[in-house]
């Protein structure tokens, strides 16, 4: 059973960015890992335009508990105005792998 346990989406210019959040995020306790791929190309309206760019993504695994922290820290670590958070609920998965991510979140 997957209790509590999220997956969550996040986009970003680069892979060094994404690296540099990840990292403050996994130090922090808010996920327990992330997985940062390169190489897409998001089509988006911003501000009256379409707009095109270049960007990576982030899968981040954390818990229900440490999504609103997660969400204000990633507000203030990325340099986007309105950076992308997309928070998905686990049907099921490893019971070990669920355990690692609680684990790995949990604080004190």
């Amino acid at each position: 059973m997957s209790a509590g346990v999220r997956v969550a989406l996040t986009t970003g210019p680069d892979v060094e960015t994404l690296r540099s959040i990840c990292r403050a995020l996994i130090e922090e306790r808010l996920i327990a890992c992330a997985n940062v791929l390169e190489g897409m190309t998001s089509i988006y309206r911003w501000e009256g335009a379409i707009e095109e760019a270049p960007e990576c993504l982030a899968i981040l695994k954390t818990t229900s508990d440490r999504i609103e922290p997660l969400e204000a820290r990633l507000r203030e670590l990325h340099p986007y105005d309105v950076p992308e958070l997309v928070v998905l609920d686990i049907a099921n998965g490893s019971a070990a792998y669920l355990d690692w991510v609680r684990e790995s979140t949990r604080i004190g």
